[in-house]
C-alpha cells in the first residue's frame, strides 16, 4: 500500500476515449484492468471525467472546421476536436469496466463552453483552476501517480500542472495510451521530463 500522502489520479477512462467512441484513442481499452488493480495500491483515488456542453467551443463543427485544425482562442491555440464526452451521453461515461467505486472524488472538466480544459487542475488558460489543488492539499496529498488517457493531452497537462504546484509526479506510461497527433507523444514526454515528472513504465 502507498503512504497516505499518495493519490492514483485516473484520467479520462471514457468510452469516448476507447475504441469505437468518438475520440478514440487506439489501445485505450486495454488499460482498463491494470489501473483496476493499481488501485488496490492506493487509499486515495481520483477519477477525472471531460464532460463537455453540446456546442462546446473546442468542437470542430461548431467552427464549420475540420476535426484536428487549430484555431487561436482568447487563451491560445486550440485544437478543434470531434464532438466528444457530451454531458450525460453514453461516451461521456466512464468504461463499464472502470471500478468508478473506488473514486474518492470525481472532477469534472471542460464543462464551461467557451474554454477547453485538459488538466484536471486548471482549465487551458492556464489560470482558471478545478479545485483539485485545493482537495489534494486539504487532504495532505503531495505524492501523484497519474494513469488514462490520453498520455499526450490531457494526462500530460495534468502532470506539468500538478509538477508546477509542486507535488511529487510519476506517470504510469504501460497505463496511459496516446493520439500522438503531429509528434505530441515525443513532445508531451520531453516536457514531463523537463518539468521533474517520472516517467515509469
Amino acid at each position: 500500500m502507498r503512504p497516505k500522502n499518495s493519490a492514483l489520479i485516473v484520467i479520462d477512462v471514457q468510452n469516448d476515449f476507447c475504441p469505437d467512441g468518438a475520440l478514440a484513442v487506439a489501445g485505450g481499452d486495454q488499460i482498463v484492468e491494470g489501473i483496476n488493480n493499481l488501485m488496490a495500491d492506493f487509499d486515495n483515488v481520483i477519477l477525472t471525467q471531460d464532460w463537455h456542453p453540446a456546442g462546446h467551443s473546442s468542437f470542430a463543427s461548431s467552427h464549420d472546421s475540420n476535426p484536428f485544425s487549430v484555431i487561436d482562442m482568447p487563451y491560445g491555440p486550440q485544437v478543434l476536436w470531434p464532438d466528444h464526452c457530451i454531458q450525460g451521453s453514453h461516451g461521456a461515461a466512464f468504461h463499464a469496466d472502470l471500478n468508478t467505486d473506488r473514486a474518492d472524488i470525481i472532477v469534472r472538466k471542460g464543462f464551461n463552453p467557451e474554454i477547453d480544459s485538459y488538466s484536471a487542475l486548471f482549465e487551458n488558460d492556464q489560470k482558471t483552476p478545478t479545485g483539485l489543488e485545493g482537495y489534494l492539499r486539504t487532504r495532505g496529498i503531495t505524492d501523484l501517480t497519474l494513469v488514462g488517457l490520453a498520455l499526450d493531452y490531457c494526462v500530460n497537462y495534468s502532470a506539468l500542472d500538478a509538477a508546477r504546484l509542486g507535488f511529487n509526479v510519476t506517470v504510469k506510461q504501460s497505463l496511459t495510451r496516446a493520439i500522438d497527433l503531429d509528434g505530441s507523444l515525443a513532445a508531451a514526454l520531453a516536457a514531463m521530463q523537463d518539468a521533474g515528472v517520472k516517467i515509469e513504465s
